[in-house]
């Protein structure tokens, strides 16, 4: 298969989209919609989902393939849909990731399994299984601080150069010069997505497609226009919208994500804003500070109706 059409459409702004759930714990699939209508409604690029700001852990196989299936449905093909398969658990990410084949998917993001640490050469051997069991493109999802071991960028070239299908990473990595070290090892069209906030506009900066930003499920407008704007060209723009975007990523991660965007979506009126424990939302006060900075935003923002 020729991955070259696939890669030159993943790029900019892909939102990694949060799992709304109801009171009694179910997910509201009728809001899940809704949410992905509001990014598409803002020139978001791409979709993910069930990644990090999705709660995948807290999910079960079946309602991972259910909320696939759904976001597939609602996208209907306006933009790449890039769900997360990745599982600590080799079997569940092999059948993960090919539900997302089957559903037509555009590509799976497989995340590094979290909690075993496993060696550099286990972490080869297990997405090499996964990339050759699918011909779906598959973007690596590295992120140490959630999963304890980092994908060394030795590992990362060698499953590139051995795995046609192993088209990018999204790099929640801090270590800025291991991301630089990622396009030199493994060549400049290889798609570079960042995970962490503050280094969106960065990574653009040496040759990266986009990013995967939890930030966008509350702001998507401004995010995917950070991402248009450095496409066109406009250096300074995006320079100017990655500085107006910082207060609020900055607020967006001081309780572990997804917590404070879902409290910030429920201040906006698109969610009821649950989590399954043992994730919960965050304290009052924290809540304050979201919802006095949502309104520095211009974004009209209430209490939360279960605080």
């Amino acid at each position: 298969m020729d991955y070259r059409e696939i890669k030159s459409k993943l790029r900019g702004s892909i939102t990694p989209v949060i799992t709304p759930f109801r009171e009694d714990g179910s997910i509201d699939f009728e809001k899940m919609s809704e949410l992905i209508e509001f990014q598409l409604a803002n020139g978001t690029h791409g979709i993910s989902v069930t990644g990090t700001s999705g709660e995948p852990s807290s999910l079960t196989l079946e309602e991972r393939e259910q909320v696939m299936e759904n976001s597939y449905n609602t996208i209907n093909g306006r933009v790449p849909f890039v769900p997360g398969t990745g599982s600590t658990n080799h079997e569940e990410t092999l059948r993960l990731t090919k539900k997302a084949e089957e559903i037509g998917a555009d590509a799976a993001m497989v995340i590094v399994p979290y909690y075993n640490k496993p060696s550099q050469h286990a972490l080869y051997k297990h997405f090499k299984t996964v990339a050759d069991s699918v011909e779906i493109p598959i973007i690596i999802y590295n992120i140490p601080g959630r999963t304890a071991q980092n994908l060394h960028v030795d590992t990362l070239a060698q499953l590139s150069k051995d795995c046609p299908n192993i088209v990018g990473v999204k790099e929640s990595n801090k270590d800025f010069e291991h991301v630089n070290r990622v396009l030199e090892r493994c060549g400049r069209d290889f798609l570079l997505f960042s995970g962490i906030e503050l280094l969106c506009y960065p990574m653009l900066a040496i040759g990266g497609a986009g990013s995967v930003s939890a930030t966008a499920n509350v702001l998507p407008g401004k995010v995917a226009e950070m991402h248009d704007a450095w496409f066109e060209g406009d250096v300074k723009r995006a320079q100017k919208l990655h500085y107006e975007l910082m207060e609020l990523n900055d607020v967006l991660f001081k309780d572990t994500n997804p917590a404070p965007v879902k409290a910030a979506l429920g201040m906006m009126g698109k969610i009821d804003p649950y989590l399954r424990l043992p994730m919960d939302i965050p304290s009052e006060e924290l809540q304050k500070e979201i919802r006095e900075t949502l309104r520095k935003y211009g974004i009209e923002a209430g209490t939360l109706s279960n605080a």
